[in-house]
């Protein structure tokens, strides 16, 4: 994103005094020509149908809301669904659809814990916000990473000294998307991980937005550390136990040890698929929670009460001031260079944009291509908030749900079809990847002539060591710590070899090149689908 402050300074102004005026002369909300106006103009939102109520729209759509949700299975063939929905301090609805795992005679209930993947992230915000809350004042957003993590180091002195635990959590460190995403499918653990994010290169500093997994989890362990705690330890302390979240935990082993849990279903050759176990643990802060909808629902609550317990006792469980600072949009995330675009934003681990009814809503989806698509919403001036949970690949089952509920509620019908159009959108998660996708090797292909002065040992800073072997079904690579990623080398032309990538960043179906290179100086062999950012070549060391 360019900072464009200078350019707008007159407009800013100008906007600002009629603001001002509004709020001097104003007399509160009224409808005017399809318009509910709020007590600014900013607030002024198009009126619910039929001059309904809120708890009419709501209560309408309610009454919709099962076969709609039974519709989206069926178009979308997702295995198993959860989804509850919170209105006026209450859980209003909350059901479990289809099965824990195809092929077993496991319904899904509201209490069936799914992998919410990265709908972790603002669920780790609110934990940030409950520590700056019991502080004392000496963190907040604000706060720099080093002051919490001494010994951690980006790429640029500059970013290392400056960047902040808010920077973190709004994706504006410089660290581009995927940074230690490779080094996790590779089986590294955590600490290893943020370790090796001081080799990877920055794009601009607080103008660009990259969502990052591991420059939000580097931002949460910083701030568990000025407690002196684990992650976990935090989150339960702080989040979980205060909001009764009694089966949400940040361990996949917990996920793992429940009896009615959803298991992941990967979209294999068009059927979903229960072939994967997806260990989040490096990233649990991005990634790594696992919950039901009846507990998030108890989430969803207190994010609409600001940060306040419900009913008569209201007590502050969340700090309030820092929990809004999370909410509202600190970057530009998305809305391309089309004029005609609305533009999206993100806060503090919260998408934070308006809706094309004008009223603000927070939200954040969550995906494993191994088997998970999870979203959430809530809309504080309709007092409504919704989650939706699936035990399959990202298709936009979850979304759809949500998006649907939500025309029902301010406009009385379904405005398109939105299960095609975010299954298009999110589709783009399960492409394969690697330059050699699509394509069939030569008719001539062979290993190289010269293999066995290939073998040996690689050496990479960033991804560490890799062993070339000769085994009966061909060469071998093996890489991560203790060489337990394995990589089988297929024979293409002199030049180059072919692999097949897996894991969560690496759909079925990817295809890459293992390029190698021959030189006075050595032997080199570039992973092309470890190469983005240009640390996917390792040396021979022999």
């Amino acid at each position: 994103m360019m900072n464009r402050r200078a350019a707008v300074t007159g407009l800013s102004l100008a906007l600002a005094g009629i603001v001002l005026l509004t709020a001097c002369t104003g007399s509160g909300s009224s409808r005017s020509s399809g318009v509910m106006l709020g007590a600014v103009p900013n607030q002024d939102v198009i009126a619910l149908p039929e001059d309904e109520s809120i708890d009419t729209a709501v209560a309408a759509a309610l009454e919709r809301l099962p076969d709609l949700i039974e519709e989206t299975i069926e178009s979308t063939q997702v295995p198993g669904m959860a989804v509850s929905v919170v209105h006026g301090d209450e859980i209003v609805f909350a059901e479990g659809y289809g099965t824990r795992e195809v092929g077993a005679d496991l319904a899904v209930t509201p209490d069936t814990v799914f992998q919410i993947a990265s709908l972790s992230k603002p669920l780790s915000a609110t934990g940030v916000a409950a520590a700056i809350g019991q502080s004392g004042g000496s963190l907040d957003w604000n706060t720099p990473i080093t002051k919490l993590l001494p010994d951690f180091e980006f790429s640029d002195p500059f970013v290392t000294q400056r960047a902040t635990v808010g920077d973190a959590f709004s994706h504006r460190t410089g660290l581009r998307t995927g940074a230690g995403d490779d080094l996790e499918d590779l089986g590294y653990e955590q600490t290893e991980i943020l370790d090796r994010l001081r080799m990877q290169p920055l794009d601009e500093f607080r103008s660009t937005y990259h969502y990052s997994n591991f420059g939000l989890t580097l931002g949460a362990v910083a701030v568990a550390a000025s407690r002196d705690q684990q992650w976990e330890e935090l989150m339960n302390e702080l989040v979980f136990s205060p909001i009764g979240m009694d089966s949400t935990s940040t361990e996949h082993a917990a996920y793992l040890a429940s009896e009615n849990r959803a298991v992941l279903h990967a979209l294999i050759d068009g059927q979903f698929t229960p072939r994967f176990d997806r260990n989040p643990d490096p990233q649990a802060p991005a990634g790594g929670v696992s919950s039901t909808v009846e507990d998030l629902a108890q989430w969803m609550i207190v994010l609409l009460n600001e940060g306040r317990a419900p009913g008569e006792d209201a007590s502050e469980i969340i700090d309030t001031a820092a929990l809004r600072e999370a909410m509202v949009a600190q970057v530009v995330s998305g809305g391309g260079e089309d004029l005609a675009n609305r533009p999206s934003h993100y806060g503090h681990g919260f998408g934070a944009s308006p809706l094309v009814s004008g009223r603000m809503s927070y939200s954040h989806s969550g995906a494993f291509v191994l088997g998970s698509g999870t979203a959430f919403q809530i809309v504080p001036e309709l007092d409504l908030g919704m989650v939706v949970l699936t035990n399959g690949a990202p298709v936009g089952a979850a979304e759809s749900v949500i998006a649907q509920f939500f025309d029902l509620v301010q406009f009385g019908t379904i405005t398109r079809d939105w299960t095609s159009d975010f299954g298009v959108f999110l589709g783009q998660q399960l492409a394969p990847v690697g330059d050699l996708v699509g394509q069939e090797p030569p008719t001539d292909a062979a290993l190289p002539p010269d293999m066995r002065s290939l073998l040996g040992r690689y050496e990479n800073p960033y991804f560490g060591e890799l062993m070339l072997e000769e085994r009966a079904d061909g060469l071998v690579a093996r890489l991560g710590p203790d060489g337990m990623a394995e990589l089988t080398l297929l024979p293409w032309d002199d030049t180059r070899l072919a692999y097949a990538p897996r894991g969560e960043n690496a759909p079925e179906g990817s295809l890459a090149s293992a390029l190698i290179s021959r030189s006075a100086s050595g032997i080199e062999l570039t992973l092309e689908s470890f190469d983005a950012q240009g640390l996917g070549t390792w040396a021979q060391s022999r």
